[in-house]
């Protein structure tokens, strides 16, 4: 039995091998920021959703070691139990405010908060609403529910309003990206909030890839189009454009109040370490006292995209900071995202699953924090290894 076992393992992963579908891990030495160390080499970063460079600020990293030397390490158990230190508190305080909801609930991560709030919500005879495009966590999340879940056509307001028709007498979710990390566009909320107002159906927006990005404040796509009052639930991470790690879930009191005692995932884990919290703190703060730097950002995305472009490559409707370049065959994919490599610029092929079959593409994610010059470095890779692929 444990022979056939490991023989399927091996199969498994010889297919993945042949249908270009196989990953490995690589080592980055040092910080984060948008030139890295990676197996002894640099180059320039265009794999991260480190959007504002806040991973490596120095008020996030004085602000994190001062906590560790008062706080120390580790939490120590769940927040139920003993885990729950003060710093939680200062957070989530700063988090509602930001988000402009009377509560926010901090999770352990962006994958745990969907999790958590979609199986604690709806039931089996509930009907979710998912768009087509929705990130894995939230399609997990759907499965674990066990409601009945309705896909919808990407972004199409149509489709999820003739769908919605023929859902009557039952409680209803509709759940969406705000931004769509492997596409860079961003949800029509409007047309959804209208949807949802005359369906009687909760809406929820995951805003890991607009927090920090979208917005007059850049608290997110909610406040982009100004339905703080239109928009049920929001979730958002930490470690994007905040630069840290965990999540959270923003809406009213009554909600945070239900997720602390039904929500698995926020029960039964450990709370999150001291430092984490500490410099999530500091990142909103950041963010909130210094504009320019989500300014810096823009400007990138107008120099780069259009210049990306003009030099031939197909490229998704991206509204963005994220820039994907369509390839199609996952081989040629990795083969690209390897030459770019050899010539110092570091952007990630993605493959199936995280992308629909015949869309394989390189996910370029541009920073505040990169040059001018590194972007034209960028460019010139781009077109070097493009033409030498036949691809543009």
């Amino acid at each position: 039995m444990k022979e056939e076992y490991l023989r399927s393992i091996q199969l498994k992963l010889h297919d993945l091998r042949q249908k270009g579908f196989y990953r490995i891990l690589r080592a980055v030495e040092g910080e984060q920021s948008h030139r890295v160390k990676v197996q002894g080499r640099e180059v320039i970063q265009f794999s991260s959703n480190n959007y504002l460079g806040l991973a490596s600020h120095p008020r996030l990293k004085e602000k994190a070691v001062k906590i560790v030397e008062e706080y120390g390490c580790g939490s120590g158990a769940s927040r139920l139990v003993s885990g729950n230190l003060n710093l939680y508190e200062q957070l989530e305080v700063k988090l509602a405010r930001f988000k402009n909801t009377p509560s926010a609930l901090v999770f352990n991560s962006g994958y745990m908060a969907n999790l958590g709030v979609i199986t604690s919500l709806m039931q089996e005879e509930d009907v979710i609403f998912s768009d087509e495009l929705n990130h894995a966590s939230i399609i997990d999340a759907c499965r674990m529910s066990r409601a009945e879940v309705v896909i919808f056509r990407h972004r199409d307001a149509e489709s999820l309003e003739g769908l919605m028709k023929t859902k009557k007498g039952c409680r209803k979710l509709i759940v969406t990206d705000g931004v769509f990390s492997m596409e860079g566009d961003i949800a029509p909320l409007p047309d959804f909030a209208r949807i949802a107002e005359q369906y009687s159906a909760l809406l929820m927006v995951d805003d890991a890839h607009a927090t920090g990005i979208l917005g007059k404040r850049g608290s997110g796509t909610v406040e982009h189009f100004g339905l703080e009052r239109s928009v049920d639930i929001q979730m958002g991470t930490l470690s994007k454009a905040l630069g840290g790690f965990g999540a959270y879930i923003a809406g009213d009191d009554e909600l945070r109040d239900y997720l602390i005692n039904t929500a698995r995932s926020f029960i039964f884990t450990t709370a999150l370490p001291p430092a984490v919290l500490a410099s999530s703190i500091a990142a909103l703060e950041v963010i909130e006292e210094n504009p320019g730097l989500r300014e810096r950002l823009w400007e990138n995305v107008r120099f780069f995209k259009p210049r990306v472009q003009a030099l031939g490559f197909r490229i998704t409707r991206t509204e963005t900071p994220i820039i994907p370049v369509i390839i199609g065959d996952p081989h040629l994919t990795v083969q690209m995202a390897k030459m770019l490599f050899d010539e110092g610029v570091w952007m990630q092929a993605i493959r199936p699953p995280a992308v629909p079959e015949g869309t394989s593409r390189l996910r370029i994610a541009l920073m505040a924090t990169h040059t001018t010059e590194e972007l034209e470095i960028a460019l010139h890779a781009l077109e070097k290894v493009g033409k030498k692929l036949g691809i543009i």
